[in-house]
């Protein structure tokens, strides 16, 4: 019997193999969606038991079982997001306390990192939901094209589309501003040019 056939079946032992083989490449995949390697572990437990709860749908016959993991992977943290957003306006709505100081944001302030990747998290989330979901899949997580048309359900030629619309959104949201582009040293015209 084939490892689809036992998971399909629901035989344990095939499903920690499934999860042994690809633990490290969802909680990867979760934490570029997330930023966030708490949440990231979170997703990854989620996406597991969500598959488990899934694993009749599996095709007798296949390939890897990647990307129809890194597909659950990606609607988990969707609704991850959407619940935490629901559960930000709630608490937005309660009346207010005294401020407790956070020592957790001056931690996270000193490490290097933190700047560049929210950066880039600020620009990946300025693109549409689908270019997100195409670029983490294509370029996070290595899929191919043809791959992430499997996990999200799509042509492949709608994922070429959006991979490219999302590259050139993001090529254009990292230009820096035009101020920003002066070259060190240059103090514009000499008194000179101005007279």
């Amino acid at each position: 019997m084939s490892a689809r056939a036992r998971i399909r079946a629901g035989d344990p032992g095939a499903f920690e193999e499934l999860f042994d083989d690809y633990a490290k490449a969802v909680y990867n995949h979760a934490f570029r969606l997330t930023g966030d390697w708490s949440a990231a572990e979170d997703l990854m437990a989620l996406t597991f038991l969500e598959a488990w709860r899934l694993r009749r749908r599996i095709d007798g016959e296949g390939g890897s079982l990647r990307p129809w993991l890194l597909g659950i992977a990606t609607n988990v943290a969707r609704n991850a997001r959407r619940s935490a957003r629901r559960h930000e306006a709630a608490l937005a709505r309660m009346p207010r306390g005294e401020p407790v100081p956070d020592f957790a944001d001056e931690v996270v302030g000193r490490i290097d990192d933190a700047g560049r990747l929210a950066a880039v998290r600020e620009a990946y989330g300025r693109l549409r939901r689908q270019e997100q979901d195409v670029f983490a899949l294509c370029v996070w997580a290595g899929l191919d094209h043809a791959e992430a048309a499997q996990a999200l359900g799509v042509p492949v030629g709608t994922v070429k589309s959006r991979l490219s619309r999302a590259r050139r959104k993001l090529a254009e949201y990292a230009e820096p501003p035009p101020a920003a582009r002066q070259v060190v040293g240059d103090r514009g015209p000499d008194k000179e040019e101005i007279r």
